[in-house]
Order: structure tokens, then C-alpha cells, then sequence
């Protein structure tokens, strides 16, 4: 089994360590000439951002061809699904490609103009996280079937936040972000940075590729990143990925980094 995976501060990545097999990270092969994959079964794993999927990950889905006997897709998301999940397999199989089974998993929101993350950690137990993904690692095991459904609210609303992400997935984001005098320029924000987008010198500099996945507000060891209307200064890692996990996955930078 082969995963593909895209994550900013370890959700994702947590999950595929607990379904296993061989880990891929989308930002390390992003760039590949190739990106055609045969294995047994093939899994996709994505956060929810805005009902959708980062840009990063339509754009390996756009490039990316697999030969399979089962596939799967599966979307972390903290607040709302919306219809991510109908979409991906919709979005699969206009390249040609095609998820046996799209299901998405509730997990912690780190959105943090939208909530204070002592919050959403404190909700954590009523999510019964391990006990939907068990579910969900059952069906992968037993090669469910299973499409994505959304009623036509559902789809409505997602259509039409998805049609006004260049407002606000322009890939600016980062240049709004606001640096402390606790920076040391460590340079970890541009390690952990899934799209390459910061460089760090004798300052930190944001350029225009930001995915908005905030892996670097949360990252951050200083706590030295800060977002205007950010609801609390507390920050979220998941517990079962590492730092180094996280820069192993996401390093995309070629000697610009301290």
C-alpha cells in the first residue's frame, strides 16, 4: 500500500502512520516529472481547507495517474466538512482517475482566526478520533466501497466558497503574517513549509505560494508567528508526528535556511 499525504502540522501524517504502508509526501514529489504510482492499493490523505482540498493536492491530482486495485481518499477536517468529499472523487475522476472509497474523518480545527485552539484541544476526547479512524482503517482493510455523499445545501455552500478561494487562497496569506522580536530566525518555518514559501536570512520573508496551512503559525518553537484576528496564542502539533517528521515532509528549501 502506497499514501499519499499533505500536512502542515502532523494530522494527516498521524493517520497515515496508523493505516501504514508506504508514506509519501505530496511537497517531496510535487515536482517530479513522473508522477505516475502502481501499487496493490493507493490511499490519499488531505486536510479540509475551506470544504476543499489545498491547492497543492488538486495539483498532484491533476498531474498524478495510478494503477490500483482499491484506492482511497480520506479528508481531515476540524469544523465542516462541507462537500470535500463528493468533490475529490468528482475531481479524481475528471483527470481520468477514480477513489473506491472518500470518507473524511473529524479531527482538531487550527484554523486560528476561527477558534482558540485551548478549546478545540479540550474537545478532543468528544470526537472519538481513534475510534472513527478504526472504523475507517477496518473498510481500507476490507476494501469498502464507499462514495462521498452531500446533500444540495451542502454542495451549494461549497461551491460557493470554492469560488471565491482566490480571495483568499491567493497565496499571499503568509505576507499578512506578523513576526515577533521572539524570532531567533531558526529557519523552522521555511523547513516545515510544505510549498517552499519562506525564506529566513537576517529576516523572515514570505512569498507568494503560501497553501494557507498555517504549519508554520503553529510550528513556529518561539511562538514568534502571529496571525491579526488569531482567536488564542496557543498552537497545536499532533502529539503522534515529531517536528522532524514534519521537515522531513514538508523541506522544500535549497540553502536559504539557517
Amino acid at each position: 500500500m502506497t499514501i499519499f499525504y499533505f500536512t502542515s502540522t502532523g494530522n494527516c501524517l498521524a493517520v497515515a502512520k496508523k493505516i501504514g504502508g508506504n508514506l509519501v509526501s505530496i511537497p517531496q514529489v510535487i515536482d517530479l516529472p513522473d508522477l505516475h504510482f502502481k501499487d496493490t492499493v493507493i490511499g490519499l490523505i488531505f486536510p479540509v481547507y475551506g470544504f476543499g482540498m489545498p491547492k497543492m493536492v488538486r495539483k498532484f491530482l491533476e498531474r498524478a495517474t495510478w494503477e490500483a486495485d482499491y484506492s482511497f481518499a480520506i479528508g481531515t477536517y476540524g469544523n465542516l466538512p462541507g462537500a470535500a468529499m463528493v468533490d475529490v472523487q468528482k475531481f479524481a475522476k475528471k483527470y481520468g482517475q477514480y477513489f473506491d472509497y472518500a470518507e473524511s474523518l473529524l479531527m482538531i480545527d487550527n484554523y486560528l482566526p476561527g477558534f482558540d485552539m485551548n478549546d478545540q484541544i479540550a474537545k478532543l476526547p468528544e470526537k472519538h478520533i481513534d475510534e472513527n479512524l478504526s472504523r475507517i482503517i477496518a473498510d481500507i482493510q476490507n476494501c469498502r466501497t464507499f462514495d462521498a455523499v452531500a446533500g444540495p445545501a451542502w454542495k451549494a455552500l461549497t461551491a460557493m466558497i470554492r469560488s471565491g478561494e482566490n480571495l483568499f487562497m491567493n497565496g499571499k496569506q503568509g505576507q499578512r503574517y506578523m513576526i515577533s522580536q521572539d524570532c531567533t530566525k531558526c529557519g523552522i518555518c521555511a523547513k516545515s513549509c510544505p510549498a517552499g514559501n519562506i525564506a529566513v536570512t537576517d529576516q523572515v520573508v514570505f512569498k507568494s505560494q503560501c497553501e494557507g496551512c498555517l504549519g508554520c503559525v503553529h510550528i513556529c518553537p518561539q511562538n514568534a508567528i502571529h496571525m491579526k484576528n488569531e482567536k488564542s496564542i496557543a498552537r497545536w502539533r499532533n502529539p503522534d508526528v515529531s517536528l522532524n517528521e514534519i521537515i522531513t515532509a514538508n523541506n522544500r528549501q535549497k540553502g536559504n535556511t539557517k
